[in-house]
């Protein structure tokens, strides 16, 4: 088995983030975690009206696959439990040991650079205008058939973008030694292509 490569990629939602780290996981055949799956997860539980300390020690493999996990209501319950110090300690050694598999790993989220895996051997932080991100995400949701406006979609993107990089516990930053990927005005195919670039001066 190959020794461990860790790829930590992080930014704010709706930048690309998730798109480009499993196009990056597949081209080096890595095993990827999207860890805002962990958070979102456990905000679903609290929304059920579980204690949120509870949700994220009890979490399993399971509670990461159900589709209501990419709804509004979980989202915004998500950074809410991102703040709270207990939930992330919790989760902490599950991404710890997820990235430091055999065979390299890729884990995206907000503060996977900064915090979990600062000695990640290789760092990005994919960014994007809000209004870009805001579109992406109303497109997204559109094509789900939720019913909300661009307005809301944009001021929920807003009001979770203030809550991320304010709050105590890991705020949203670029690791120092990240390379910052804006995607507002580049194609999927693009930012692909840059991340790769980036991950391979690291890994030469």
């Amino acid at each position: 088995m190959s020794a461990p490569f860790t790829i930590a990629i992080d930014g704010p939602a709706a930048a690309g983030k998730g798109t480009i780290s499993r196009a990056v996981a597949a081209h080096y055949g890595f095993e990827h975690l999207d860890t805002g799956l962990l958070y979102r997860a456990v905000g679903a539980k609290v929304l059920l009206g579980v204690d949120p300390v509870q949700a994220a020690q009890r979490l399993v493999t399971a509670d990461l696959d159900s589709d209501d996990l990419r709804s509004p209501e979980v989202a915004q319950a998500a950074s809410k439990v991102a703040a709270i110090a207990a939930v992330r300690a919790a989760l902490l050694d599950f991404q710890r040991s997820f990235a430091r598999r055999a065979g390299g790993a890729v884990l995206d989220g907000r503060d996977i650079g900064t915090v979990i895996c600062p000695e990640a051997e290789a760092k990005l932080f994919v960014t994007a205008s809000p209004e870009v991100r805001a579109e992406r995400r109303f497109a997204e949701l559109s094509a789900q058939g939720t019913a909300i406006s661009r307005a809301q979609v944009l001021a929920d993107v807003k009001e979770r973008d203030a809550r991320d990089r304010s709050r105590a516990e890991a705020p949203l930053l670029p690791a120092k030694d990240a390379v910052e990927i804006d995607t507002s005005e580049m194609s999927i195919e693009a930012a692909i292509a840059t991340a790769i670039a980036a991950i391979e001066a690291r890994r030469r």
